[in-house]
Formats: C-alpha cells, structure tokens, sequence
C-alpha cells in the first residue's frame, strides 16, 4: 500500500477558496479506479507554519500511483490548483 499526501498553500485561502478547493479534490472520489481511499481536509490552527489544505490517498502499487498522476481528472484538478496554489508539498510512502 502507498500513501500519498499532499500539502497545500493558497494564495488567497479564503473561506470560500478553501471549501471550493476542498470539493475540487473531493471530487476526484469514486472516479479514479486506482485511489482505494481519499480524504481531505483544511487546516484548523492557522499557525505560520501551517498549511491550508492536506491530501491522503492510498493506492495498492507504485504503478497504481503512476496511473492516479496521469488520469485525466487528476489531471484536471491539478489545472485547478495551480491557478489557486501558492506552493505544494508531497510525501509518498509505503505502509
């Protein structure tokens, strides 16, 4: 099993930033046959160091993961984000 997680900064999170990037990366549930789990959430401490928004998903394989990357609605989302992002970070790791 690999976890994909994923940190994000906007460049304006607003509320309204926030929760319409949040449905963006909840949207991508249930259509990509390779992600066997997905969550996403928003940062409650809002401290400097904090980021706005995390992503964890799990696929079975390295290929698995490959394939996520390359989908066209991951695809899509990731057009989404970088119009919004200020910078991302990303940790893949096997469990």
């Amino acid at each position: 099993m690999i976890k994909h997680i994923v940190f994000f900064k906007l460049k304006e999170p607003t509320v309204d930033n926030i929760e319409r990037t949040l449905q963006v990366l909840r949207d991508m549930n249930g259509k990509i046959p390779q992600l066997r789990s997905l969550e996403v959430g928003s940062d409650v401490i809002h401290s400097e160091r904090s980021y706005d928004l995390a992503l964890i998903a799990e696929v079975e394989t390295l290929e698995d993961l490959q394939a996520y990357q390359v989908h066209p609605v991951h695809q899509e989302v990731i057009r989404y984000i970088n119009t919004v992002k200020e910078q991302t970070i990303s940790v893949d790791y096997e469990v």
